[in-house]
């Protein structure tokens, strides 16, 4: 039997789009939904409430149960893999360019961390 996530591991292959740019997509932490396919997890509501705003062609009923069709036939579809190669790759550009941004700023504030803890033990009298 399909749970959540593995439906929308289905229409994320349908939307033509990378787990990582899905991800993105919608807000959430790079690497969230193939950590969630991988542990056989359940999506949080406040992902679920990302994904419909973002994707309302997506039938939320097929999402959540598996019943009826993918998608709500009302709705126009985004198809990345149907985009012009030059605009999928700027797609592309743009994600690695998000997550290298994250990636400094990770970085940063773990350097940060790690400079005020060394202060820390360099101002506690030694006994």
């Amino acid at each position: 039997m399909l749970k959540t996530i593995d439906r929308l591991m289905q229409f994320i292959d349908y939307a033509g789009m990378s787990a990582r740019q899905f991800d993105l997509s919608i807000g959430a932490s790079n690497g969230y939904t193939l950590r969630m396919k991988k542990n056989s997890a359940s999506i949080g509501s406040d992902v679920i409430e990302a994904i419909i705003k973002k994707y309302p062609e997506l039938n939320l009923v097929w999402l959540m149960t598996g019943e009826g069709e993918m998608l709500n036939p009302d709705k126009e579809v985004l198809r990345t893999g149907e985009l012009p190669l030059e605009q999928q790759k700027e797609i592309e550009r743009l994600v690695e360019a998000k997550l290298k941004e994250r990636h400094e700023q990770e970085l940063q504030a773990l350097l940060k961390e790690v400079t005020d803890e060394i202060e820390r033990r360099q101002k506690k009298p030694k006994k």
